[in-house]
């Protein structure tokens, strides 16, 4: 097993290193099963949040309970957990299985344009963006900003930059956000960048 992600249990046996692809309900769950056992769990969700379709339902079949109510609490759990590292707004470029057995796997993580722990998710800066694109979580039948947070309960509550229609990173000029962001949380010089990982398995 990789020596550089291996952790010991509570039955003191070695326990590797674990990417769980896909940060929707299914995901989160696995992943704390997963970390509860010793596991060092990688997250990876493409979106800037996780939560997945189960949070843009109101009700959950057939006990019409409330989905976020459900969601919510494991959300905070996945990203507070010690053996859980949330890597959102971010994809599985490539892995490879190695003889024996792990994988070594690349992972793209793209750039925010926000600083992540520096941004407190305030949204002041969604407040002033003149850009608009179509809604992604509520399926395009409202607008958000170029700077957006996808919905008030993301996890993590951190702002991301669309880069296809922000007035500065398509060469024109705008710093509206920049200005009313008291903590100097905007980066534009940010680039995707790529983490390597040694991990046993991946689901």
């Amino acid at each position: 097993m990789p020596t550089t992600t291996t952790r010991r249990s509570n039955t003191d046996n070695p326990v590797g290193a674990v990417m769980v692809v896909g940060g929707g309900i299914a995901g989160m769950q696995a992943s704390l099963d997963l970390a509860d056992q010793g596991n060092q769990v990688y997250l990876v969700e493409r979106s800037p949040s996780i939560g997945g379709v189960m949070a843009q339902l109101d009700k959950t079949f057939p006990t019409l309970d409330c989905s976020i109510c459900i969601l919510a609490p494991k959300m905070v759990e996945a990203l507070r957990h010690p053996n859980i590292t949330l890597l959102t707004y971010s994809e599985l470029e490539e892995s490879q299985q190695q003889p024996d057995g792990t994988f070594k796997v690349k992972v793209r993580r793209k750039a925010r344009y926000v600083k992540e722990d520096i941004c407190t998710g305030c949204a002041l800066c969604t407040t002033v963006c003149p850009r608009r694109a179509p809604n992604e979580f509520e399926m395009g039948l409202s607008n958000r900003t170029a700077i957006y947070i996808p919905f008030p309960q993301a996890v993590p509550a951190v702002a991301t930059i669309d880069p296809d229609i922000c007035r500065r990173l398509t060469g024109r000029k705008c710093n509206a956000c920049v200005r009313i962001c008291e903590r100097g949380a905007l980066d534009f010089d940010q680039k995707d960048r790529f983490v390597d990982l040694d991990v046993n398995a991946i689901i």
